[in-house]
């Protein structure tokens, strides 16, 4: 069926975002070939446009690509190839006719762009170019870093997995749970960085929604991995309050300052629903989601359930110690107990390196004493938080939180 050039580019748009990591895995596992790879991918994509713009937009364009891409690859090694071992490869390669399974392919790819044996920024640069199909200008721009980078970033991983011979494949049942952990902790990575990133920028939608998808694919192509699930979930909860996080003037808004209309509640359903089919297995994860659940549920700040979040915390914190969800319980604590005992358990952690210079802390200190009524002890605090808050929108939120204090401190405005 023919159909408008407008169609015809939407339905090879739509193929790109879902159908790039299966064209490029199969080349990869058909030759071993990485720049082949990407070569052949980026040829079938081309020859889409004119073909099915006079054909039609075939009805397994994912098909169509991968069997394009694959001529391509065997033409190009047919004509370059005089070795015997090579013949053999280009044998086997034609006689390759149906692809594998896209789950199988995909996941193959993520297991080998996230092999531990790459740097982390590597891994993250290599995963969304050979599994998203992003551009090094696409990565760069999410990353604020410069298109040379992010190209010699992904260089040197596909160099590092050549000359380290890392198999492309996943990993036996042994290692798989393992290795697992670090697709999930880059996965997470990348949507840390477009929900709240390092460099102090204001989120960057597009990393975090690329991030999301890519936890999609985990979870739907590893069904039997709940810790996958639980990020998903975890994901999906944060995502689902992108609209509501910063003001018109791009200041950020706290969780309890938030409108809850402007939530996706479509996406708090779905997380909530992955959260507790996961919960059960007592993975980091799950456990985060959990408490993600919990905000997520509550109509309002006040109606919050903070007795069960401080026993998700007390959960997580049984996994492993960490510092920085220890500040996190002593938040959940003062809700529960009082300003007072979240005092006491900010000041607790005072001592720890890992939090040192974290403008966390001080916030958190500040609020404790604002509600227990020290105006001026608190907003000295503030200030402290502000000079070391890691962007403007943050340092904003300091400074306003520390002005209202002094006014009622020099005024003797009750709080």
């Amino acid at each position: 069926m023919n159909t408008g050039p407008a169609q015809v580019r939407a339905a090879l748009a739509e193929a790109y975002r879902s159908e790039w990591g299966v064209v490029f895995g199969t080349i990869v596992r058909l030759t071993g070939d990485w720049e082949l790879a990407e070569d052949c991918a980026q040829e079938a994509f081309a020859r889409a446009l004119p073909a099915w713009e006079r054909e039609g937009v075939p009805q397994k364009p994912g098909a169509w690509l991968v069997t394009a891409a694959r001529h391509r690859a065997f033409d190009v090694l047919r004509r370059g190839t005089t070795e015997r071992g090579k013949l053999a490869e280009v044998a086997a390669l034609d006689a390759a006719r149906e692809p594998q399974p896209p789950g199988d392919e995909r996941l193959r790819l993520v297991f080998t762009c996230c092999h531990p044996a790459l740097p982390m920024e590597s891994r993250v640069a290599l995963t969304l170019r050979a599994v998203s199909g992003l551009t090094t200008r696409e990565i760069a721009r999410a990353f604020l870093v410069g298109e040379d980078t992010v190209s010699q970033r992904i260089l040197r991983a596909k160099r590092k997995i050549a000359a380290a011979g890392i198999p492309y494949r996943v990993p036996p049942p042994g290692a798989r749970a393992e290795r697992l952990d670090g697709v999930l902790a880059v996965i997470y990575l990348m949507f840390t960085e477009g929900y709240a990133p390092s460099d102090g920028s204001t989120q960057r939608d597009s990393l975090a929604e690329e991030a999301v998808r890519l936890a999609r694919l985990v979870a739907a192509e590893a069904p039997d991995e709940p810790e996958a699930r639980g990020l998903l979930a975890l994901l999906l909860l944060q995502h689902s309050r992108r609209a509501a996080r910063l003001d018109a003037d791009g200041g950020l808004v706290t969780l309890d300052r938030q409108d809850r209309t402007r939530w996706d509640h479509a996406l708090i359903a779905e997380g909530v629903a992955l959260a507790r089919e996961a919960v059960d297995s007592g993975g980091s994860y799950a456990l985060q989601a959990a408490i993600a659940a919990q905000h997520a549920l509550a109509p309002t700040a006040a109606a919050t359930d903070w007795a069960a979040i401080v026993t998700w915390y007390d959960r997580l914190l049984a996994l492993r110690a960490n510092p920085v969800v220890e500040l996190n319980r002593a938040v959940a604590v003062g809700m529960h107990q009082g300003p007072q005992a979240q005092l006491d358990a900010v000041d607790a952690l005072g001592t720890s390196k890992k939090l040192a210079g974290n403008h966390a802390v001080p916030a958190v200190r500040a609020d404790a004493l604002r509600r227990l009524g020290r105006a001026r002890e608190a907003a000295g605090v503030y200030r402290t938080a502000e000079s070391i808050a890691p962007n403007a929108a943050i340092a904003r939120e300091y400074a306003k939180q520390a002005e209202v204090l002094e006014q009622m401190a020099e005024g003797n405005v009750p709080l």
